[in-house]
């Protein structure tokens, strides 16, 4: 029997605006980067079913990353190209746009139904969540699918060290640790009338960027992807 069980503890509503009358349910992908095993993506597409709408997956693509350079963007992009095609394959629209995470977020935000995000930890990252929410006129759920066992199940307190931390996860791996199998869409999007950047032409995309390129990339001897390092 497929498992497509989103967890209680994954789920926290980030504000208490109501379901509106949208065009789709909005994904806004920024840290869990892939179309397999992402229990946010998932968990869109479930809602939406329900919603009897399609599902729209966004990214907004920065140009100024903290510490970033040309090796870091292409390896995240050739990720990026796969995961698209990933959506493609189960109908699901795929919008990339130059622009802040928040930023692109909020603007195709203006016709969703609901928003769905993943979570980060680092501070800029949890900021760029909350101008989202802050400007949403639609609920935005935020959805843990980084950790096996999220943070807080774990522990309530910091650990200061694994010895305390590991046997916490481990009593929690039984229901946390199981599969999470692709869930049909009901309603594809691919039809929508929504522009973003080509993925096909990387180079052109990369030319747009302010990046440091003292760093350059190392494709295609390692290509970013799910099939990293052993994709070709």
């Amino acid at each position: 029997m497929a498992n497509s069980l989103i967890q209680d503890e994954r789920i926290q509503r980030l504000n208490d605006q109501d379901v509106q009358n949208g065009q789709y349910v909005l994904y806004w992908m920024q840290q869990s980067q892939r179309a397999e095993y992402n229990h946010a993506l998932e968990y869109a597409i479930q809602q939406a079913n329900v919603l009897q709408q399609p599902v729209v997956v966004c990214f907004g693509l920065m140009a100024h990353y903290p510490e970033s350079n040309l090796r870091h963007y292409t390896f995240m992009l050739e990720g990026l190209q796969e995961t698209a095609q990933a959506l493609h394959q189960r109908g699901i629209k795929w919008v990339m746009r130059y622009g802040t995470p928040d930023k692109i977020a909020g603007e195709l935000g203006q016709q969703a139904s609901l928003i769905v995000c993943d979570r980060a930890y680092l501070r800029f990252q949890c900021h760029w969540r909350q101008q989202v929410t802050q400007q949403a006129t639609c609920p935005v759920i935020q959805i843990e699918s980084d950790v096996v066992v999220p943070v807080e199940t774990a522990s309530i307190k910091a650990d200061y060290a694994a010895r305390t931390l590991r046997p916490r996860i481990h009593r929690h791996l039984d229901r946390f640790l199981l599969p999470l199998d692709p869930t049909p869409v009901a309603y594809p999007s691919l039809d929508l009338d929504l522009q973003g950047l080509d993925l096909s032409d990387l180079d052109a995309i990369l030319s747009q960027l302010p990046l440091d390129r003292s760093v350059p990339a190392v494709s295609p001897l390692l290509e970013g992807g799910q099939g990293w390092p052993n994709k070709n």
